[in-house]
């Protein structure tokens, strides 16, 4: 796996993925940037937030649940010393769909946090990271 990360001005670069994507990265208006993309750190949030929604959703439709949306909630916490590195990252998940197995769900977004994300498991010796699900059941149209 390859990245590239090009300075384009100021506090300005652009992150350009193995795969063929990009994204503007930014420093704020404090620190002498533009405010013209998402922080780095912000990046790692995510990053965090999709890695694990991609496990989720990967199970559930394994596990032939009606997912209709899926959604994570990301705070997170950072030390106010230098590197201010996160101290703390919760997860919400709100997961919607039509007859979903509560028992189903919560394991897979455990599995998920617990088990098979990557970025996760980069995170967890240093950072406090906890999880809740919440099931939103919507009816038939």
């Amino acid at each position: 796996m390859q990245s590239r990360v090009k300075w384009l001005d100021n506090l300005s670069f652009v992150g350009e993925s193995g795969s063929g994507h990009s994204v503007v990265m930014d420093g704020s208006v404090e620190h002498g940037g533009r405010d013209l993309g998402v922080r780095p750190m912000e990046m790692v949030l995510l990053g965090l937030g999709g890695c694990s929604s991609i496990d989720v959703i990967l199970m559930l439709k394994k596990a032939r649940q009606d997912v209709t949306d899926c959604q994570v909630l990301v705070e997170a916490d950072r030390a106010d010393a230098v590197p201010a590195v996160f101290t703390r990252v919760a997860l919400k998940f709100v997961i919607e769909g039509r007859n979903l197995s509560t028992k189903q769900v919560e394991r897979v977004v455990a599995l998920s946090v617990e088990k098979y994300c990557s970025v996760t498991k980069m995170l967890e010796g240093s950072v406090d990271i906890s999880f809740e699900t919440e099931i939103v059941d919507i009816a038939d149209s």
